[in-house]
């Protein structure tokens, strides 16, 4: 339950508040240490003052001639600084004498033993008084006893202690209201961006946000907006292949929709019969252009995939790959004669998207390829491990124009407008390539028609 509280609590404190919370923390707790540290230097200090001082006065009072026979004479307040200062000679017996009846010191067995044996003691503590013995020199086994009260010396640290709390607590204040300040000012371009997103989530605009400066947030808004391009370019993509498919499909939907509404007609008494001949025309044109409708939607279902994975990573050999599209174009192309050479290339990729490129590159070839041509296909490997695919005709090739746009979907030339096809299986064999992480490229064979290179990445 309080791993729970504690989750709950985080969540509810802002990011702000977090760093503000923070700022003051980590001044506070450098303000309690340096306070700290001080604090008992300045103690040490003190008390190492007052040890010296009391040592050194009562040094001078056992040596001096205000005792004298065992007898305190009367010490002036003057000679220890202070007036309530109790001095008191400690004999060998445990007898103590003080000068005009004044109070005595506290005597301890570390007195006794100064007393007893000569030493001198280290200065202690008892209750608000400082005690330090010292032998006396002139009369043996007799101790010289001297305390002073520590009232002004625990004043002055006392003093010192509020000071250092209250200079504490202000700092800890301060810090936490600059951490707030500069939480805000840092923040400020997450807010920024906040909002941003937010008003791409409610308004759709996909239109870059304004970058300012070029520290992390920057790079963190550059990397957002370089999102935002690539979503608009895809949402764009989607837009054209739906606008386009639909410019595509209107044209055989519309002439299939008026030869069956001429098959309709036909079969009503009040209207003029169609011959066999014409009848079957009519038929044949509705297959045709049911087939052309079958293909075309299964090249926009082909590439409408712009979120399939890049690639099946299942061993295939390209060689077996290219036989089987061969063996579908030769049935499509009767009439013409297929020149092929290639070498065994194993490679990692996804057949059915291989074989479906290859296939189409061997029917746009047959396509533009003259009665009785030949299509030439070669596979071979280059110098940097890679293998190049070659599909040339001698067909009356591509124009220069025609050149940067033949793999674009369903860019179809000038010559090519009578001429079935939906202008989508060379981007097809792009999308393929890419896919397999090759290229495509167009040119002009050496029969002056055309020659499609798929560039394969090394196995």
């Amino acid at each position: 339950m309080t791993d729970v509280a504690t989750r709950m609590g985080h969540r509810r404190v802002s990011l702000r508040g977090r760093i503000a919370l923070l700022a003051a923390f980590a001044v506070g707790a450098t303000v309690a240490l340096v306070s700290l540290g001080t604090y008992l230097v300045v103690r040490s200090s003190l008390y190492e003052r007052l040890d010296d001082d009391l040592m050194q006065r009562a040094h001078a009072t056992a040596s001096s001639p205000l005792i004298q026979q065992n007898v305190l004479q009367a010490i002036p307040a003057a000679a220890f600084g202070s007036s309530d200062v109790r001095v008191a000679l400690l004999a060998p017996n445990n007898t103590m004498v003080t000068a005009n009846a004044g109070q005595l010191p506290p005597v301890s067995d570390v007195e006794r033993d100064v007393a007893r044996n000569g030493t001198t003691m280290h200065p202690r503590t008892e209750g608000d008084l400082r005690v330090v013995a010292v032998p006396v020199g002139a009369t043996p086994g007799v101790a010289l006893v001297v305390a002073q009260p520590l009232g002004p010396t625990r004043s002055t640290l006392a003093g010192l202690s509020v000071v250092f709390v209250l200079v504490g607590g202000a700092g800890i204040v301060l810090a936490g209201l600059a951490g707030a300040a500069v939480a805000r000012t840092g923040l400020l371009p997450v807010q920024r961006l906040t909002e941003a997103t937010e008003n791409i989530a409610r308004t759709d605009d996909l239109r870059p946000i304004p970058v300012t400066g070029d520290d992390e947030l920057a790079r963190l808004t550059h990397s957002f907006n370089v999102m935002l391009g690539v979503l608009a370019e895809s949402r764009e993509r989607q837009r054209r292949l739906v606008a386009d498919a639909g410019h595509e499909l209107r044209t055989p939907l519309t002439s299939l929709r008026t030869n069956l509404d001429l098959l309709v007609s036909a079969g009503r008494p009040d209207t003029p019969q169609l011959s066999a001949q014409d009848r079957a025309e009519i038929y044949e044109d509705v297959r045709a252009q049911v087939n052309e409708l079958s293909t075309l939607v299964g090249d926009l279902v082909e590439l409408a995939r712009d979120d399939a994975p890049l690639v099946v990573h299942a061993p295939v050999e390209l060689t077996d790959v290219i036989e089987r599209a061969l063996d579908r174009a030769r049935r499509r192309a009767p009439g013409l004669m297929f020149d092929v050479a290639t070498v065994q290339w194993p490679m990692q990729g996804d057949a059915t998207a291989l074989e479906r490129a290859v296939l189409n590159l061997l029917d746009n070839a047959a396509k533009w390829s003259p009665p009785g041509g030949i299509v030439r296909l070669r596979l071979q490997p280059v110098g940097d491990g890679s293998a190049v695919l070659q599909v040339s005709d001698a067909g009356p090739g591509i124009a220069d124009a025609d050149l940067p746009h033949v793999f674009e979907r369903f860019y179809r030339s000038a010559d090519a407008r009578t001429m079935p096809g939906s202008g989508l299986g060379l981007a097809i064999v792009k999308q393929v390539a890419e896919r397999h992480g090759g290229t495509v490229t167009a040119g002009r064979s050496a029969e002056g028609g055309a020659l499609m290179t798929l560039h394969l990445p090394a196995p």
